[in-house]
């Protein structure tokens, strides 16, 4: 059965969506349009009572959070394509462990950057500067720490890449190549080597194939 994922072409999708393909699982991508407000209709209602984007629907399963997604996927799925949990449980608490990182201490810095630098532009809407540079501190210190963890192993978690990794490749791509902000990772030796690695994967240069007109 195919899995069917909605969501606007943009952001946290495509996080489900390499893990789709690193999973080699079918699916089927259904557009929500969020600037005509089609996420807010009732019909999208019923499968997430909040209005927020992605959901999946896996036969009669329906489920919201990208990461709660990915999560699920990687289980359900553990014999399929990668293994991205871990095979011990120490493995698996690491890739927890991260996974946790990336959604409160890279995302939120990062978040903010990408709507103030990239999408407010789009929308013909002004950049709010204090926080772009209150953003650009915080993520210097979280990808400090990261520095600091690579220079020690290949991957967050360890020797293998895992959803700990791939949870950083959508909001990634836009502080490397549509931030102005690249240099956060370049200046870093085992942040950019790390970087390289994840982005070069198979599974996500055919996620940017899929979406290659969308921000």
């Amino acid at each position: 059965m195919v899995v069917k994922v909605y969501g606007p072409i943009y952001g946290c999708l495509k996080r489900v969506v390499v893990c789709l393909i690193e999973k080699e699982i079918e699916f089927e991508g259904v557009h929500v349009d969020l600037f005509k407000g089609e996420n807010k209709e009732p019909e999208f209602l019923k499968l997430q009572p909040f209005g927020s984007l992605p959901v999946i629907q896996d036969g009669d399963y329906t489920l919201y959070e990208s990461r709660a997604i990915i999560r699920y996927f990687a289980e359900k799925y553990k014999d399929q394509g990668t293994d991205l949990l871990g095979k011990t449980i120490e493995e698996k608490g690491l890739v927890e462990q991260w996974l946790e990182v990336e959604a409160h201490n890279f995302h939120p810095p990062i978040y903010d950057l990408v709507i103030n630098l990239l999408f407010a532009p789009l929308m013909g809407d002004p950049s709010d500067q204090k926080v772009i540079e209150e953003s650009d501190k915080k993520l210097e210190k979280v990808l400090d720490v990261y520095e600091e963890r690579l220079s020690k192993s290949k991957y967050l978690a360890g020797e293998f890449f895992s959803l700990a990794d791939l949870s950083h490749l959508p909001f990634g791509h836009y502080l490397v190549n549509q931030t102005g902000r690249g240099n956060l990772v370049r200046e870093r030796k085992h942040v950019s080597a790390w970087w390289d690695d994840i982005s070069n994967r198979p599974s996500w240069k055919k996620v940017l194939q899929l979406y290659k007109y969308a921000v």
